[in-house]
């Protein structure tokens, strides 16, 4: 890297268009590293930010296109002859070979994240004959986001790019692997959409049986649940982490990294989470239900159990967590911080509303809206809570996840309630 940084100093961004096409052809060149040192540079006003972004991208093009015409052209008999000095001998091949050209053209924009990845997915994508459009579609889309990704990061951290590009490429790495777990996941899904529908049919009618009768909202309520588990054993590990100090470094990462990509403006979205806006909120929703008319007391019964559930359950977590702020003032009272009490309120308010207008709602349009917005405000009360620095980064994605658990867990105690009342109606 020493040598690198040497000539990169000098000759800039021939060095790195070489670099980065070198190591798409699976040579043992640190490219993210390089990009990164790059835009330290443009930092420094040395090189032009899009002009190394555009030097970049074109190393890795030219580099992953020459690995897709060499795979093209040697074909499946060549790494059959030869493929075992690389550990890919006949049968591992053949094996990553089916699940490839299943799967291939939609990881080649994240694979480039993924070390020890990217470096063959031109190969395989030439191998399994892949038409070239489709390959150019999805690498070079994924080329720009790498290369720019990291040339970014350099520029934006400057000269504290050395002492976080380790942490930050461990968390783009774990990114990258998650992405493709839930592409793959989503396309085992389409894939077998008919027969995982038929085994969750099963599974929820030996369940409960009268299950059935949920209609057009079964699939909205095991997603919910589905999603209640995984948030569940996030909430476990989260827990862990913080018995265990590991949150230090990703604390210290976002903290950094947050004023430089955003501006004092976005301090104001965190009145979004404030108390009276969260009351008008859960008043605007009781005036929904009823005039939606559909279960009023059973819904009435949850929105005032789910509201003021979540708020002793925020409380009683951070007295058991007692973990204190980032900046401890000595003319207030301590609060503690984990996990955040207003991503965690926010969560659980907006999106119980959020849930009853999705079921209730007949316009696909108007359940996108709301999707969208949900997500939306989220997201900007987060941005802000970060800005602010009352909270730390962790304490804020505790208070998704805390929140998203309780969220969840009424959601599904709530319509296992209607269907319980729904058939005590028709007994009697």
């Amino acid at each position: 890297m020493e040598h690198l940084t040497t000539w990169i100093n000098h000759y800039g961004y021939e060095v790195l268009l070489v670099a980065l096409m070198l190591e798409l052809l699976a040579l043992p060149l640190p490219g993210e590293a390089v990009m990164s040192y790059a835009g330290l540079l443009v930092y420094q006003g040395k090189l032009n930010w899009i002009l190394s972004i555009l030097a970049a991208f074109s190393g890795t093009a030219i580099g992953i296109t020459l690995s897709y015409w060499i795979g093209f052209k040697l074909g499946t008999p060549f790494f059959h002859k030869y493929g075992h000095y690389v550990h890919l001998g006949p049968e591992r091949l053949e094996k990553v070979s089916r699940w490839f050209s299943r799967y291939g053209n939609k990881l080649l924009v994240i694979a480039y994240f993924i070390p020890g990845i990217r470096h063959f997915t031109g190969y395989f994508s030439g191998i399994n004959r892949l038409p070239f459009r489709t390959f150019a579609l999805y690498a070079y889309t994924g080329a720009f986001i790498w290369t720019a990704t990291f040339i970014t990061l350099g520029k934006v951290l400057g000269p504290q790019w050395e002492h976080f590009h380790g942490v930050i490429k461990k968390y783009l790495i774990i990114a990258g692997i998650v992405a493709a777990v839930a592409i793959v996941l989503y396309l085992v899904y389409k894939n077998n959409k008919e027969q995982i529908k038929e085994t969750l049919t099963e599974t929820l009618s030996r369940l409960v049986d009268t299950f059935h009768s949920l209609g057009r909202v079964r699939f909205l309520v095991t997603a919910v649940l589905v999603i209640g588990v995984f948030l569940f054993i996030a909430m476990i590990s989260l827990i862990q982490d913080l018995l265990a100090n590991e949150f230090r470094q990703f604390d210290e990462v976002v903290s950094i990294l947050v004023p430089l990509f955003f501006t004092p403006g976005w301090i104001s979205f965190s009145y979004l989470a404030s108390l009276p806006v969260l009351i008008s909120f859960g008043v605007l929703s009781l005036v929904g239900i009823f005039l939606m008319g559909k279960n009023r007391r059973v819904e009435t019964f949850f929105l005032f159990f789910v509201f003021l559930g979540a708020e002793f359950f925020e409380e009683a977590l951070r007295r058991i967590f007692h973990r204190s702020p980032p900046l401890v003032s000595h003319t207030k009272p301590l609060s503690y911080t984990f996990p955040s009490e207003y991503t965690l309120m926010a969560t659980v308010v907006y999106g119980f509303t959020a849930f009853l207008l999705f079921r209730h709602l007949k316009s696909r349009v108007g359940k996108l809206f709301v999707s969208i917005s949900f997500f939306l405000v989220l997201v900007l009360i987060g941005i802000s809570r970060l800005y602010i620095r009352v909270e730390y980064p962790s304490d804020v994605v505790a208070g998704y996840v805390f929140g998203g658990v309780w969220l969840s867990l009424n959601i599904v105690l709530l319509e296992i309630n209607r269907l319980l009342h729904k058939v005590r109606d028709v007994h009697s």
